[in-house]
């Protein structure tokens, strides 16, 4: 067994330690609740009162409100794995949950690290090395590659074509990310994106890929144990702003059969080369005019979008990722697999859309969620709750399944027409009205289509 793979208990998984905060943390402790397993949370001073701190068995706080001090500080989350007595941590989603160090730490002092092993994530952590390990797979790639610098870059571009992406070798979430058109603003924009890239993942390597000018995201979850692989199907998460995903659903709408499962082929090929093991989410750009696909990246962890695969699977993702975790092989296989009808999901953001849609964290005086059938929601917040300043801004994710796409779709506007949150600004209006639009009720809208929707809007706001 390798030094840095999590071996598995002597027996069943009986504390585990929540590395994380919000909706996930409380998403996390339910299920542990469910499964009967002792949960602890470790929360910031910021977090101490939270809905996931009440919900857990036990809390332990690990440092101040930022994240830098208390979230991100790895020696102190595995000394509190340790002094709690938790045989396995949980990471969630951001934070520490891609951070091979992590895993590899966790490993190291004995306690399970409820996800892929540390190698795994290095490797597709590492944009480049994923982007090779595509191509071994035979996984198409988009036209691009490394660049060590402003000539290579220029070299490159004029190769494959503007418009180019420079685009970070060490992260994703839209960090590092720039758009070029001309050779000027390749220029401008190259040492830029490297000083980003530097700043968020501590790399400052890019690399550049061609930019499809009209692309569908769509990504497709894996689940495997590092011998037997599946996949749970897809999902569309094209609208974007700023490369971070608002709305997503499953399955991905408007694909052919031929694409789809080009799509499930292709993510299980690129899984099963790594020999991956627990759940991860391989994304890929969808070329609508060329009615091609590129390979984007791999997430190692549990996705902010899991929800709408486990509406139409009827599985636990996260009861999947403790069994493996424990050393169980897949409890599925492939046949076993049912996918029923159709899962939407809006995040609810603590953010103002008439500003810029600048975060607007401060205390939630009212709170009320519908508790319809076919309606689901996952949140940490409540009337009374504060909405700290340093974290990231989503307070909520509602969720609508219909044996159909209109059927969710009807169900969801519904449900937003009945969420309020008093006391911070949300993004809920703006939901109401991208689901309203023609485009996203005909289903497989582009990447472009929330930033032309916008540009649109505030075009008429403007000569009204």
């Amino acid at each position: 067994m390798n030094a840095t793979q999590s071996k598995p208990t002597d027996g069943p998984i009986r504390r585990v330690l929540v590395a994380n905060r919000g909706e996930i943390a409380v998403r996390i402790i339910r299920t542990l609740k469910r499964l009967g397993i002792e949960s602890v949370l470790a929360t910031s001073v910021a977090d101490r009162d939270s809905m996931a701190a009440r919900m857990a068995d036990r809390s332990v706080c690990i440092g101040p409100a930022r994240a830098t001090d208390s979230y991100l500080r790895i020696g102190t989350l595995v000394e509190a794995a340790k002094g709690v007595g938790a045989q396995a941590v949980h990471p969630g989603y951001g934070f520490l949950s891609e951070r091979s160090e992590f895993a590899a730490a966790c490993a190291e002092n004995g306690i399970i690290f409820i996800g892929p092993t540390a190698e795994q994530i290095e490797r597709v952590g590492n944009k480049l090395e994923a982007r090779r390990c595509a191509e071994e797979a035979q996984v198409p790639v988009a036209p691009g590659g490394p660049v060590e610098d402003m000539s290579a870059a220029l070299d490159m571009a004029e190769k494959i074509g503007y418009p180019v992406l420079i685009k970070a070798v060490g992260g994703g979430g839209g960090r590092g990310l720039k758009r070029a058109n001309t050779p000027a603003e390749l220029k401008s924009l190259f040492e830029l994106a490297g000083s980003e890239a530097l700043a968020a993942f501590g790399d400052g390597r890019v690399y550049i890929e061609c930019f499809v000018t009209q692309g569908r995201h769509v990504e497709v979850q894996i689940l495997g144990d590092g011998v037997n692989i599946i996949h749970l199907g897809d999902r569309d998460c094209s609208v974007q702003r700023r490369y971070q995903k608002l709305i997503e659903e499953a399955p991905a709408p408007n694909l052919s059969d031929e694409m789809r499962h080009e799509l499930h082929a292709a993510a299980l090929r690129f899984s099963r080369h790594i020999g991956y093991r627990s759940l991860g989410t391989v994304e890929f750009l969808v070329d609508m005019e060329r009615q091609r696909f590129y390979f984007l990246e791999m997430n190692a962890r549990i996705q902010v979008e899991h929800p709408v695969t486990e509406q139409i699977t009827g599985l636990d993702l996260v009861e999947e990722q403790i069994a493996v975790a424990q050393g169980q092989p897949l409890r599925l296989s492939q046949g076993d697999v049912r996918l029923t009808g159709h899962a939407i999901e809006c995040r609810i953001n603590a953010e103002d859309p008439a500003h810029d849609f600048r975060p607007a964290p401060g205390k939630i005086s009212s709170a009320h969620f519908p508790t319809w059938e076919g309606i689901r929601v996952d949140t940490h917040i409540e009337a009374g709750a504060s909405i700290p300043p340093f974290y990231d801004s989503m307070i909520a994710k509602v969720i609508a399944t219909g044996d159909t796409r209109e059927q969710a779709r009807r169900r969801l506007q519904a449900a937003l027409s009945e969420v309020t949150v008093e006391g911070v600004h949300t993004n809920v209006s703006l939901h109401r009205e991208v689901l309203a639009t023609p485009e996203f009720t005909a289903g497989g809208i582009d990447t472009g289509f929330l930033g032309r929707f916008l540009a649109d809007r505030a075009t008429a706001v403007t000569s009204n």
